[in-house]
């Protein structure tokens, strides 16, 4: 490898570094409180900063530790994490017409840490983007959700008990912030939500299936639901104009 190509990767890999400080501090607030409601729920300090390193993926950690709260089984906790995280197929098809051609084993290591902020710094950068900017974009964005995980969990062990045990509030009401800007911008995510907890709350009130699992078909039932009513909806307007 040549002097001026070493220079070069060195050199994409700071920008990228520098592209993700924004992601790295934004991530803080979250991961310390992902940190705190994993003490709350009852995972140890290796469970939770294990998990933020091998799932990486803010939305459905959360989602695992509601799950795991009311005693929800392992496959439907990973049945549930994939329809969250499906959006990510869209995502990496984008990313891959602005990526440099490269290596097979350098793409599925920079594909695990896409998220939707390292998505949008990457895919609205000027130009191409090679594996040196994606590792230096990535890996601060991933360095700071994985300390700051275990720093939250720490914070939250010294807390007094009462004040943990409140924490588990804290999670359904960061889920209803994480819900009321998408219900300003779009009509849809309200109906999408109602669907869902009504559905939920039928599965629930039958008893006939688990709490997890009455989850994962709420929301498959309400997606498909919401989206055919809305589909039809668009095909009555094209046909009347």
């Amino acid at each position: 490898m040549s002097t001026t190509t070493l220079a070069k990767k060195q050199s994409d890999f700071l920008q990228g570094t520098q592209g993700g400080i924004s992601i790295a501090i934004g991530y803080l607030p979250v991961a310390l409180t992902f940190g705190l409601l994993s003490k709350s729920t009852g995972l140890s300090l290796s469970e939770t900063v294990l998990m933020s390193l091998i799932v990486f993926a803010g939305a459905s950690q959360y989602i695992c530790l509601s799950l795991l709260a009311v005693g929800t089984g392992i496959i439907e906790i990973i049945f549930t994490t994939f329809i969250v995280n499906i959006r990510h197929f869209l995502m990496s098809a984008s990313l891959s017409e602005k990526v440099e051609n490269d290596s097979l084993w350098k793409k599925a290591l920079y594909s695990f840490g896409l998220t939707d902020e390292t998505f949008t710094v990457a895919s609205t950068r000027d130009g191409n983007v090679n594996a040196g900017y994606l590792f230096g974009l990535m890996l601060i964005s991933y360095a700071s959700w994985v300390i700051n995980s275990g720093i939250g969990y720490v914070i939250g062990a010294s807390l007094p008990t009462t004040v943990q045990e409140s924490m588990g509030i804290a999670l359904y009401a960061m889920f209803i912030g994480l819900l009321i800007p998408s219900l300003k911008k779009h009509r849809k995510v309200m109906y999408l939500a109602v669907v869902a907890a009504i559905l939920n709350s039928l599965c629930y009130a039958s008893q006939m299936i688990s709490t997890g699992w009455a989850i994962v078909l709420s929301t498959l039932l309400s997606a498909i639901i919401v989206e055919f009513f809305y589909s039809k909806q668009t095909n009555e307007v094209e046909q009347r104009g």
